[in-house]
């Protein structure tokens, strides 16, 4: 577990998806690193397509400084959380630098995925599938 107290100027921002919530914060430093819930980024999402996704933002933003990120997230499964995560450190970037609009813009990074699950409907099996229909 990593206990890093930072302390100083950060740029802050809110990452969402479906039900998950990231509380992203940004703060320069000399070496880039990340810390979720006070574990590791590869600690905390085990797979490289996760990772690869958190860090999405940074890398195709193309930031000029290294940033150390830490984010408090919620909700939602595993996947969401590092989609959640990416819109909240996308939006941080903008804070730190507006200029980094366009390319974050063009890539789908700071658009909220709205698609969650649609709710179940009484009559019915689930959102839309339906009992069985028998004649007799």
């Amino acid at each position: 577990m990593i206990t890093t107290k930072t302390t100083g100027k950060y740029f802050e921002a809110v990452g969402r998806r479906k039900t998950a919530i990231a509380r992203v914060r940004l703060f320069i430093a000399s070496k880039g690193s990340y810390e979720v819930n006070g574990k590791s980024l590869e600690g905390y999402f085990a797979t490289k397509e996760m990772q690869q996704t958190v860090t999405d933002a940074i890398t195709h933003g193309k930031a000029a400084e290294k940033f150390h990120i830490t984010a408090l997230v919620s909700g939602g499964g595993i996947s969401a959380q590092s989609e959640a995560m990416r819109h909240g450190i996308s939006r941080a970037l903008l804070v730190y630098d507006v200029t980094m609009r366009g390319k974050l813009k063009k890539l789908g990074f700071l658009r909220r995925d709205a698609r969650a699950k649609e709710r179940r409907k009484f009559g019915l099996k689930k959102a839309r599938k339906s009992p069985q229909w028998s004649k007799r």
